[in-house]
C-alpha cells in the first residue's frame, strides 16, 4: 500500500476527480477526510470508503471562505490528529465565454474557489507539517495552465497561479521535510466539468458537444481522454514515498497534451 497509515484531505472530494483520489487514497491505506460544498456527495463518497473497509470522514464547506477551511483542518486534527497529505481538488471552471464577456463577479469567483481555496487550505496545514517535518501537499492545476485554449480565462489563469503557488511553497519548504507538487490533468470525460465545457464550446460554435469533445481528443497523442482513475494514480504516486524525490514540479496527466 502506497499511503499505508496517512491521514490526507482531499478537497473537493465529492464527484469526479476527486472522489476517484479519495477512493484511491483509501485504498492504499490512508485514512481520508472528504470535504465539498454538497453534502449528498461527501457523505456518498465517505460511504463508500466505509463500505470498502476505509477510514473516511466527510465535512460540508467551501473552502473559498476562511470558517469553511477551518472547519475542514479542525475537524482533520480532530478525527485523525496529524494531517500528512493535502490535496487542493477543490474547484469550478467557470464561464465559458470570450473574456470580454466575463464578468469580475464571474472572474472572482473561479479565482477563490480555485487558487485562494489552495492557498488558505496550504497556510493550515503547513505548520504541523513543518513541525514534524513531514508532510505533502498537491494541487490539481489542469493542462489549461500550460496550453492556448480559448473561452477558459479566469479558469487557465487560476490554474497557472496553482502553478506558481505550487513552486513557490516547494520553495519555501525544501529542505524541511515537506514536498508540494501538482497535477495537470487533461480532459476527464466521465466528469461533469468536461461536460458542462463541451456544451458551453457547443452552443459557441454551433456544434454537438459530442463534436467538440472528439476534436479536442483527436489532439492528444493517446487520441482519448483520461480517466478519473488514472489520474487518481498519478496523484498516489505523487502523495507516496515512491515520490520522495519529486517536489516543485507540475506534472501532465494528460495523454501527450502538453510537453512542459
Amino acid at each position: 500500500m502506497l499511503l499505508k497509515g496517512q491521514k490526507a484531505i482531499i478537497t473537493g472530494g465529492g464527484r469526479g476527480i476527486g472522489r476517484a483520489i479519495a477512493l484511491r487514497f483509501a485504498d492504499e491505506g490512508a485514512a481520508v477526510l472528504v470535504a465539498a460544498r454538497t453534502a449528498a456527495e461527501v457523505e456518498k463518497v465517505a460511504a463508500e470508503v466505509r463500505n470498502a473497509g476505509g477510514k473516511a470522514v466527510a465535512v460540508v464547506a467551501d473552502v473559498t471562505h476562511e470558517n469553511g477551511c477551518e472547519l475542514i483542518y479542525r475537524k482533520a486534527v480532530e478525527e485523525f490528529e496529524t494531517v500528512d497529505v493535502l490535496v487542493n481538488n477543490a474547484g469550478v471552471f467557470g464561464p465559458v465565454a470570450a473574456a470580454q464577456n466575463i464578468t469580475a463577479e464571474e472572474w472572482d469567483e473561479v479565482m477563490a474557489a480555485n487558487l485562494r481555496g489552495a492557498f488558505l487550505m496550504s497556510r493550515l496545514v503547513i505548520p504541523g507539517m513543518l513541525e514534524r517535518a513531514r508532510g505533502v501537499i498537491l494541487n490539481v492545476s489542469s493542462v489549461a495552465a500550460k496550453l492556448a485554449f480559448g473561452y477558459n480565462a479566469p479558469y487557465a489563469a487560476s490554474k497557472a497561479g496553482l502553478v506558481a503557488l505550487t513552486r513557490t511553497l516547494a520553495g519555501e519548504t525544501s529542505g524541511r521535510g515537506l514536498r508540494v507538487n501538482a497535477i495537470c490533468p487533461g480532459p476527464v470525460p466521465e466528469t461533469k466539468m468536461s461536460q458542462q465545457i463541451g456544451e458551453g464550446l457547443g452552443k459557441i460554435f454551433g456544434l454537438d458537444p459530442k463534436t467538440v469533445l472528439e476534436g479536442a481528443l483527436k489532439g492528444i497523442l493517446q487520441g482519448r481522454g483520461q480517466t478519473a482513475s488514472e489520474v487518481a494514480a498519478a496523484a498516489a504516486f505523487l502523495c507516496s514515498e515512491q515520490a520522495a524525490a519529486i517536489t516543485g514540479q507540475a506534472v501532465n496527466v494528460d495523454g501527450g497534451m502538453a510537453f512542459f
